[in-house]
Order: C-alpha cells, then sequence, then structure tokens
C-alpha cells in the first residue's frame, strides 16, 4: 500500500504541527506522518500510495495553509467523502475520517496538538461556534444521562416539537438558530483571513437557504392546521431572516466581493442576479459570466425581448407578475421564465405533446393546469387559442404559476431558482431526473453542482432556456447599458419599490 516513508520531523516553533495519517486497506492498516504537504493515489509519486484501482492515480493532496491543514479532492473519478458527503476541498477537524469513492479504502488523520509540539502552554481562543457545531450540540442521539441540564431541557423541546407541536416550537429553534448565525457573521469578519471569510460566507448563505426551506415547511403546514400563531410567528421569523439577508450583504462588503476593480458593472449585475435566484455568488463557476454575456448578445440579434416588454407593459402584465411571486416569498424574475415561455402573447398556444397541449402565458400542460386549479376548456386537446380556457387568464395563470414554482422551489430544487428554471423546461428530457440523483440540501443540490456534475446530460433546449432567462434578468436590471431601449418593468410594482 504505502510506499514512501514521512518525511522527518523538524523541530521549529513556525513548524506546522504533525498531522497522523492511517490508511486502511482490506483489513490491513499502514500509518504515515507529515509535516508538510503530501499527495494520495495509485501514482508512484504519491507519498501515500494506495493500490485500489477505484482510487485515481493522483487523487487527493492534503496541504497546510493559513494555519489549517486541507484535504483537497484532485477531480477523482470517484470522489473523496467526509462524513458521507462529497467533498472538492475541506480544512480537516483535528480528528477527522475520509473515504476514497466507493472503496473499502478508508483514511484516519490525526493533527498534532500545537501546544504539544511547541512544549507551550495551550492558549484559549474563543470563537463564534458555527452552525453544524450548534446543531450536533442540540439536536443530536447523544443519550439524556451524558447531556447537560440546558442541553437536555433544549433536547426535550425539540422532541416534543416533533411529536405534537412541531410547528410552533421549531419557529423558536429556528429563530435562535438565526440569531446564532448574524452572531457568527460578525465573528468571524474580525477574526479570520478573506479565505476563510469565504468559506464561512458560503456556508451562512447555505444555512440561510436551509432556514428558508424549513420555514416556508413549516408555513405550509400551519396553513393547512390553520394555525394562526404559528402563521404570525412565520411572519416575525421572515422578518428576522431579511434582517440576516441584510447582514450578509454587510459580510460579503466587508469582503469586497462586488468592489474588485476588476469587476464591470455586467459582472456586478450577474452576480446580484445569480444571488437573487438562490444561488452563492462565492461558488459561481468561472466561465458562468461569459456564458451569460453570450445569450446577451444572442438578445441583441432580435426585437423578441423588446416587443415581449412592450407587450407586458402595454397590459400590466410586470405589475401582476411581481406581485404573485413576491406574495408566494419568490424573485419577482420570475417574470423572465413567463417571456421565455409565451413573449407575453395572449393567444400563444405550444406543440401538442404525449402530455396534452401546452397553451397560455405559462405553457402548462392540462394535468399542471388542473392540478393548480385552472379549468381547461372545450378545445383542450386542439392546438387553439380557447378564451374558456384559464389558462389564457394571466392573473390566474401567474397565481397558478406561482404556486406551481414554490412547490418545485421548496422540494426538487431546494431554494435554487435557477433549478426551478431548469426544472420547469422538462418535458420529454427529464431533468427532473437529474436533479432527484442530487442530495437533498442547497449545498449539494444547485445549479453550480447540476452544471459541474451533469453538463453533458442536460438538454440542450433547456440550457438554452436557463441561460436565455438569465440573460434576460440580467438586461431587465439596466436595459440601457445593454443597448435596450426600455425601463426596466419590475420596478413598476409598489412592492417592488417598497
Amino acid at each position: 500500500m504505502g510506499k514512501k516513508k514521512a518525511p522527518e520531523k523538524e523541530s521549529h516553533a513556525s513548524q506546522p504541527p504533525a498531522i497522523s495519517v492511517s490508511v486502511e486497506e482490506d483489513g490491513q492498516t499502514s500509518t504515515f506522518q507529515f509535516r508538510k504537504s503530501f499527495h494520495i493515489g495509485r501514482d508512484e509519486s504519491c507519498e501515500i500510495q494506495v493500490s485500489n484501482p477505484g482510487v485515481s492515480r493522483r487523487h487527493a493532496e492534503v496541504f497546510y495553509s493559513d494555519g489549517l491543514w486541507i484535504l483537497k479532492d484532485l477531480g477523482s473519478g470517484n470522489g473523496t467523502f467526509v462524513d458521507g458527503n462529497r467533498i472538492d476541498e475541506i480544512v480537516l477537524k483535528r480528528s477527522a475520517r475520509a473515504e476514497l469513492g466507493s472503496t473499502n479504502v478508508s483514511i484516519q488523520f490525526s493533527i498534532e496538538h500545537k501546544a504539544a509540539a511547541t512544549g507551550a502552554e495551550p492558549t484559549m481562543q474563543v470563537k463564534p461556534p458555527s452552525l453544524t457545531q450548534y446543531v450536533q450540540h442540540y439536536f443530536s442521539d447523544t443519550p439524556e444521562e451524558k447531556m447537560g441540564q440546558h442541553t437536555r431541557l433544549i433536547h426535550r423541546a425539540y422532541m416534543k416539537v416533533q411529536k405534537k407541536q412541531k410547528t410552533r416550537y421549531f419557529l423558536i429553534l429556528g429563530f435562535v438558530l438565526l440569531v446564532a448565525i448574524g452572531i457568527g457573521i460578525y465573528g468571524y469578519m474580525q477574526h479570520q483571513e478573506v479565505k476563510r471569510q469565504k468559506l464561512v460566507a458560503e456556508q451562512i448563505f447555505y444555512s440561510m437557504k436551509s432556514l428558508e426551506l424549513e420555514l416556508t415547511r413549516l408555513q405550509t403546514k400551519a396553513e393547512e392546521q390553520k394555525d394562526q400563531a404559528a402563521l404570525q410567528a412565520i411572519a416575525a421569523n421572515r422578518a428576522q431572516q431579511k434582517e440576516l439577508s441584510r447582514s450578509y450583504d454587510h459580510f460579503l462588503s466587508e469582503l469586497h466581493i462586488y468592489d474588485d476593480s476588476q469587476l464591470s458593472e455586467t459582472d456586478r449585475i450577474i452576480y446580484r442576479i445569480a444571488r437573487i435566484f438562490g444561488e452563492c455568488e462565492i461558488g459561481m463557476p468561472a466561465d458562468f459570466g461569459n456564458e451569460v454575456r453570450r445569450y446577451i448578445k444572442k438578445w441583441r440579434t432580435t426585437d423578441r425581448l423588446q416587443n415581449a416588454i412592450e407587450r407586458a407593459d402595454t397590459n400590466g402584465y410586470a405589475v401582476i407578475v411581481t406581485d404573485k411571486m413576491l406574495e408566494h416569498d419568490l424573485p419577482p424574475q420570475f417574470f423572465y421564465l413567463a417571456l421565455q415561455e409565451s413573449d407575453f402573447d395572449s393567444r400563444i398556444v405550444g406543440p401538442k405533446t404525449r402530455w396534452g397541449v401546452a397553451k397560455g402565458f405559462w405553457q402548462f400542460i392540462p394535468s399542471t393546469a388542473l392540478h393548480y386549479g385552472l379549468r381547461t376548456g372545450p378545445l383542450l386537446e386542439l392546438r387553439r387559442y380557447d378564451p374558456r380556457d384559464e389558462r389564457f387568464n394571466f392573473k390566474k395563470s401567474t397565481e397558478a404559476a406561482a404556486r406551481y414554482i414554490r412547490d418545485i422551489y421548496n422540494t426538487e430544487a431546494q431554494a435554487s431558482g435557477l433549478l426551478v428554471i431548469a426544472s420547469y423546461n422538462w418535458g420529454q428530457n427529464n431533468v427532473r431526473s437529474l436533479v432527484r440523483k442530487m442530495p437533498a440540501n442547497p449545498r449539494e443540490r444547485n445549479f453550480w453542482k447540476l452544471l459541474k456534475l451533469y453538463r453533458k446530460e442536460i438538454p440542450r433546449e433547456t440550457y438554452d432556456y436557463v441561460f436565455y432567462i438569465i440573460s434576460a434578468a440580467v438586461i431587465g436590471e439596466n436595459p440601457r447599458l445593454f443597448g435596450f431601449n426600455f425601463e426596466n418593468p419590475l420596478k413598476k410594482s409598489p412592492q417592488a419599490t417598497g
């Protein structure tokens, strides 16, 4: 298994703490110790050589940076997993365990206590606990006899929430978590380097998305139970969530994410739209902005966008979409999804499919229309406009669309607006089947991950569909910047400006 001996330890005060590595393969264990970076894989150049064919030639790297030991996957075929989650790069705890792909190879990392290496007395460093630590401390399966009194009380309350009154009590716990995250933002701002701050910012972002999902699920349950007290508590938590979002924005300003002198105004708008649609701008793929620019150029070659916006302005469609989306806690930028579907043509009829004929502004197939309360007309099976079909009623179909999008947003898309858009356009090319393969949490189920994992499997129609909508939303933020002669259509609703 391992071929090379670890380098000799150096007795120098500034050297990294030693990291011990135990590699288990086929019931055999080999132990190494390092004080500098090393590689793991099948290749002979790797300091830790593993023979299993499921391990890539250069599978992973462990290196020391900014006072931390970091495990990085090197684009391996089968992935590197820590605590069951596939990772790209992760800061190693004092004790951590990793698996290489789906093989029987596991690696235990143990980091030497720095005080022990130098002979100095340990210094207590107080830092805010992470969201993960809060969850593990209060909501783990630790036996109650091993808990402190305070922890036991909170744990019992949580169990009672699950069985009897989950809606009310979990809102209280959710509020505690929101406050904890807010405190964590400012604590980390003062004590961490920029690189670590970005990792923290990303963690906070996806924690906010998880809380958003939980609040919405609780709201749905409270509405079903007609629990007015719970609904009022949810509304208060929504206000607190908006405050937390503003704190996150302030955190980003401290990191100068939007103030980079190399960013153009177009870049800043692209970042902002990605964020509005529920994607973390910190994790944006490097070529995403260039792809959005390419589709902006496509919009410039036709008058389709200009004409659709004029039709929307004439009929007041933008105000209706904005108000309906905000009522359902959704971004008003879903206005551009309707534009992509119908160009706001009031008599539009789609092609006939095995699911029936799609009709109306939001191009609902009959089964979806009926599920969301829209009455279909007698010309259901014909590719003809039907004034008795409520899919052609803009207000009613927009209300149905907002509810449909909200449902996808809460479940399959895990609070990712761009995954909602991809899922909306699934048709015969079942994009949802790809989405459902991804873990059900916002950190692992988002548009960036979809592009990374399934770019070659995404149908071209869906890929174009998503980027036409994103680019149209970017244009809509400042049309004249991109050479279009209209105003931002979403600024005309009192709710959008209020």
